[in-house]
């Protein structure tokens, strides 16, 4: 019974999280904002307000596949948002500027997040092997490097969480002081940008979660071992 609500909990809670967010894009989606400006529109505004003119702004298909590629510098936002002339779409569209000016500013975080996606993809896609090895055959040793290459992807999706609070708040501060969104908009905007940082967080959890579970049965076994 308690593995059947581990699983449970580990599969709702991410459910959740992107049910949150699409609901509430949704919703704000259907808000024009106020400057009556496209997602693009506002994407240039505050690269260039920033110095970022280098910075292109293009269109990429999917729902919600926005995102900011620091490697050919260019903010990549979703048909819906390149076009749209919504809060939703204006509040994606500065986040992922936010992300840019992260970028310029050698923002601490963000280079560390960097460093780290190499270890990251091979502690996620490798920890496993060494789990499952050193489960079945009793190998300690195999099932700790396991659990070490898995904290490698759980940092990985620690440090995201003030890379995106902080471009968040940076997209925030833009939308404001540039007079994107006005009066009441800000908070409708702080609700979009809050409710996508919600994946990032659920991730996060679940990750931990994940993460101190196998630490625990790694405990178990080694005391086996030991008794043994």
């Amino acid at each position: 019974m308690s593995f059947l609500i581990y699983y449970l909990i580990l599969t709702i809670i991410p459910i959740w999280a992107q049910l949150k967010v699409r609901n509430t894009y949704s919703k704000y989606e259907k808000v024009a904002n106020a400057s009556g400006m496209t997602g693009a529109e506002v994407a240039r505004m505050i690269l260039d307000e920033n110095g970022l003119y280098h910075v292109k702004v293009l269109e990429h298909s999917g729902f919600l596949s926005d995102h900011y590629n620091p490697i050919n510098k260019t903010v990549n936002l979703s048909t819906a948002n390149y076009h749209g002339r919504s809060i939703a779409g204006a509040a994606v569209a500065a986040h992922e500027c936010g992300h840019a000016i992260q970028d310029k500013v050698n923002y601490g975080p963000l280079r560390f997040r960097h460093r780290l996606v190499p270890v990251a993809n091979i502690g996620s896609n490798a920890s496993w092997i060494f789990i499952l090895i050193g489960m079945f055959t009793h190998a300690t040793g195999m099932f700790l490097l396991g659990i070490i290459l898995m904290g490698l992807a759980v940092l990985f999706q620690l440090v995201t969480l003030p890379v995106e609070f902080n471009a968040s708040s940076r997209a925030l501060a833009q939308m404001t002081s540039l007079g994107i969104v006005r009066g009441g908009e800000e908070r409708e905007a702080r609700k979009v940008l809050s409710a996508a940082a919600l994946t990032y967080v659920a991730a996060a959890a679940v990750a931990v979660i994940e993460l101190l579970r196998l630490i625990l049965i790694f405990t178990n076994l080694n005391g086996n071992n030991n008794n043994n």
